[in-house]
């Protein structure tokens, strides 16, 4: 009686409405929303084939079974899939009006607000009589809510890129209170060093202090502070966190407020450094940079260090770690407060042990004792500039509010801010 016409359509309706009760709203001229309506009728009709045939078939029930277990996952699926994407975007009817879902979350007002602009935006221009193909930026408003509510997570928003972030001065402190850590290695005194001496550290002698793999009497003669950290000269990330523990551990001893990394073919403007880190408080959890990656780092943390235990019972000791990383070709600065809770992780040889435990070089290894292991989350600035970033990007007229730059070659091609003058590029290589 079932496999009757009028009956399987009357099934196949309540099926349908069972499908929009499941949240399918329809939208105007959204053709998606008809193929899933058509898809569940389908299903519903294929729902009914067994028990059509169940008088021919002695295993009606076995096949019916399996009809019905395999047509509700699929639908299942399907709804999964579309809600998630429902999630980001949601078309509503009722007059051809277009609008924007907010995002959820603490820290969402800039991109609630910018949502409630966008909205209200469609929204009047619907009521003035707009029809629905007059409003065909939908993509531009959807980007410009997507960089509002990317600025809103990361904290570094501002009217315009570059431009400092508005923040009121917290706390007084001077050049001296920050302690500047430039990386280095001998093969790099001459091409490298020589060219910070005649620019940013023969204004900060007393501040830079300078973590090299080697000896140099002529560096000595013309920087304060010169640390042989006898480490390796390799590039490796034993050796890179070698150095970083002894930075770590000078800083320690000076009592500075503020700990700033850089290296050595970086740029640093101490006064914007300085106007930066007063913004914040010494004595808080502060860890302030710029990441190379759009993504959190995975790493895998190794429980135990032993040997000895079996290669299955090792993989048990072992789990996934995920951690934002601020890179040290652009440079960091860390707190002294955030600094000393570091201590049983970094200090006196510990940041290499650290270092090994997860298999990764210094600056990520310091997201990791901050983030991972402390909980505490990186600040993100657009202020700092790595050789890894399309340096040609940053504006020229916001150049003198910058904290950090770099320099380098990508693509064979050079790597850098080109500043008018009177010398060329072969005359004056630094500039």
């Amino acid at each position: 009686e079932l496999g009757k016409g009028g009956e399987a359509s009357a099934s196949a309706r309540r099926s349908r409405r069972g499908c929009a009760a499941e949240g399918y709203t329809r939208v105007h001229t959204s053709s998606r929303t008809w193929i899933l309506h058509a898809f569940c009728t389908l299903v519903s009709s294929e729902l009914l084939l067994p028990l059509r045939n169940c008088t021919m078939l002695k295993s009606c029930g076995k096949k019916l079974l399996l009809s019905l277990v395999g047509s509700m996952l699929t639908c299942f699926l399907v709804l999964v899939v579309d809600q998630q994407k429902r999630q980001v975007l949601s078309l509503g009817g009722g007059g051809g009006g277009v609008f924007l879902r907010p995002f959820g979350g603490p820290r969402d007002g800039e991109a609630r607000g910018l949502f409630q602009q966008l909205r209200g935006g469609v929204v009047d221009g619907a009521a003035a009589g707009q029809s629905l193909p007059e409003v065909k930026r939908f993509t531009d408003y959807f980007a410009k809510l997507s960089r509002g509510k990317r600025d809103a997570l990361s904290g570094s928003g501002g009217p315009e890129e570059g431009k400092p972030p508005q923040r009121p001065r917290l706390e007084e402190i001077s050049p001296r209170d920050v302690f500047i850590a430039v990386k280095t290695t001998k093969n790099f005194h001459r091409s490298r060093m020589e060219l910070l001496l005649d620019t940013w550290i023969s204004r900060s002698k007393d501040i830079t202090f300078i973590f090299t793999d080697g000896e140099d009497k002529e560096l000595k003669k013309r920087a304060a502070n010169v640390i042989n950290t006898n480490c390796s000269a390799a590039h490796s990330r034993q050796a890179l966190s070698c150095k970083m523990a002894v930075e770590y551990d000078k800083f320690i001893e000076s009592g500075r407020k503020w700990f700033c990394h850089v290296d050595d073919d970086n740029y640093v403007n101490v006064r914007m450094l300085v106007k930066l880190l007063s913004s914040y408080l010494h004595t808080q959890d502060v860890y302030i940079g710029k990441p190379s990656l759009d993504r959190p780092i995975q790493a895998t943390e190794r429980i135990s260090e032993n040997k000895m235990v079996p290669f299955v019972a090792l993989l048990v000791l072992q789990h996934p770690v995920h951690f934002w990383f601020a890179t040290g070709g652009a440079g960091f600065c860390i707190s002294r407060g955030l600094a000393l809770k570091m201590s049983p992780w970094a200090s006196g040889g510990h940041f290499m042990s650290t270092a090994e435990k997860i298999r990764l070089p210094d600056d990520c290894t310091i997201g990791y004792i901050i983030e991972s292991v402390l909980g505490v989350k990186l600040i993100r600035s657009n202020l700092f500039h790595s050789h890894l970033e399309n340096l040609h990007q940053v504006p020229k007229s916001e150049i003198h509010n910058q904290v950090t730059l770099s320099y380098g070659m990508f693509e064979n091609k050079r790597n850098s801010i080109h500043m008018k003058g009177a010398f060329s590029v072969e005359e004056d290589p630094s500039r």
